[in-house]
């Protein structure tokens, strides 16, 4: 058993990078599955497929490279919000990352978004990770 999922995943999507694989297999869940679509909408990972087989399903994440560098679009990825000391932000002070060139993705009460979307909508929640 896991006691932080959300940690688990980013560390399997940053040991893929370091390994320069292609594609990393990571036990699903519904907050995993949001946070999967926040990272290919905003260009950060090349697709993903959901596989629901099984008693808990798998999220089959295909990473993202430079094809001259072979650098990956994902630079770093930093859990925010723990277990054990949880982060909580309003609307008037949501986090910027590398000023703009980043993204944070948060857990609203209209579900996961990065800080741009909620910061639109004019909602806080819970600041789940930085991805740059």
């Amino acid at each position: 058993m896991n006691s932080d999922p959300i940690a688990d995943y980013l560390t399997r999507l940053r040991n893929a990078i370091k390994a320069n694989h292609r594609v990393v297999e990571i036990p699903s869940s519904n907050i995993k599955k949001e946070i999967t679509k926040v990272l290919y909408d905003k260009g950060y990972i090349q697709s993903y497929k959901f596989d629901d087989s099984g008693v808990q399903g798998t999220i089959k994440v295909a990473l993202k490279y430079n094809p001259s560098t072979k650098q990956s679009a994902i630079v770093k990825l930093e859990r925010i919000s723990k277990p054990g000391l949880r982060k909580y932000t309003g609307h008037d002070n949501l986090p910027r990352v590398l000023n703009g060139l980043g993204i944070s993705i948060l857990s609203t009460s209209k579900g996961v978004m990065t800080e741009k979307e909620a910061r639109d909508q004019n909602i806080g929640g819970e600041v789940l990770c930085y991805v740059y």
